[in-house]
C-alpha cells in the first residue's frame, strides 16, 4: 500500500490562501462608503447583465469581488435565508450581522475542508432606521471567512492598498456627488479614465420607502461624476 505524501497543514493553508488572492486579483475592484444619507458602492464593471451589486432584502445589499459564479451562489444563499427569516419571524429581525456570520461559516468551511477555496470577496451593507446613519453597517468578507466590520470606507479586490492610498478622506460622510468621484478617481488611478458605461453603482438610500436599494443608471451617474 502507497502511503500518502505528507504536507504540513500551514504549507495547504498557505497554498489555498495564495490561491485565493491571485483568482481574486485577476478581477475588478470595487469600492463601498457611507455617505450622508446612507451607503454606495461603486465597482468597476463593464457587463449590464453580469452584476456584482445587489439587493439581498430591504435595507441589505450583497456585493462581491472575484470569481462571478462563486460569489452569485453567495448572494442567492443569503437572498434565501434572508426570507425564510423574514418569513419565519419578523422582516426587521433579517439584518446584516447575521447573514454575514452566515457568509462566514460558508466561507470558512469551504476554505478548510475543500480541495479548492472560493475565489471571492464580499461585502454585505445595512442602513439603519436612523436617520443619524451611526447604525449603517459594512461587513467586508475574505475567502477564508474572516470577517471585517468596516466604518466608513471598504476596497474590496485585489488592488486595495493602490486604492486605498488614491481615495480622499472626508472628515464626515461626503455627499452622494462627492464620495462616487474620490470613488471612481481611485478605482481608475492616474493612467486611466473610468466612464458611465465602464461601472455599476447603486446605493442603499434613506428616503425610498421599506426598500432601500435602488441601482444609478448612466444617465444619473454621469450627472453625479460632473464637476
Amino acid at each position: 500500500m502507497n502511503m500518502p505524501f505528507y504536507v504540513a497543514p500551514e504549507q495547504v493553508m498557505k497554498d489555498r490562501a495564495d490561491y485565493a488572492r491571485k483568482g481574486i486579483a485577476r478581477g475588478r475592484s470595487l469600492v463601498a462608503f457611507r455617505f450622508d444619507d446612507g451607503v454606495a458602492i461603486c465597482a468597476e464593471n463593464t457587463s449590464s447583465t453580469l452584476h456584482k451589486v445587489s439587493e439581498i432584502y430591504d435595507r441589505i445589499a450583497f456585493a462581491g469581488v472575484g470569481k462571478y459564479n462563486e460569489f452569485d451562489q453567495l448572494r442567492i444563499a443569503g437572498v434565501r435565508h434572508a426570507d425564510l427569516k423574514g418569513y419565519s419571524f419578523s422582516r426587521e429581525d433579517v439584518d446584516a450581522r447575521s447573514l454575514a456570520n452566515q457568509y462566514a461559516q460558508i466561507l470558512g468551511q469551504v476554505f478548510t475542508h475543500e480541495m479548492k477555496p472560493m475565489e471571492v470577496e464580499i461585502l454585505v451593507a445595512e442602513i439603519g432606521v436612523d436617520d443619524s446613519g451611526d447604525d449603517d453597517q459594512m461587513f467586508h468578507l475574505l475567502y477564508d471567512g474572516t470577517v471585517v466590520d468596516e466604518r466608513n470606507v471598504v476596497v474590496l479586490g485585489g488592488e486595495t492598498d493602490s486604492i486605498s492610498e488614491r481615495l480622499e478622506s472626508f472628515e464626515s460622510p461626503p455627499t452622494l456627488h462627492e464620495g462616487l468621484r474620490s470613488a471612481v478617481a481611485a478605482l481608475a488611478g492616474p493612467d486611466r479614465t473610468l466612464s458611465a458605461g465602464d461601472l455599476e453603482v447603486a446605493a442603499l438610500q434613506r428616503g425610498n420607502g421599506r426598500r432601500t436599494f435602488r441601482r444609478i443608471g448612466d444617465t444619473e451617474l454621469v450627472e453625479l461624476l460632473q464637476d
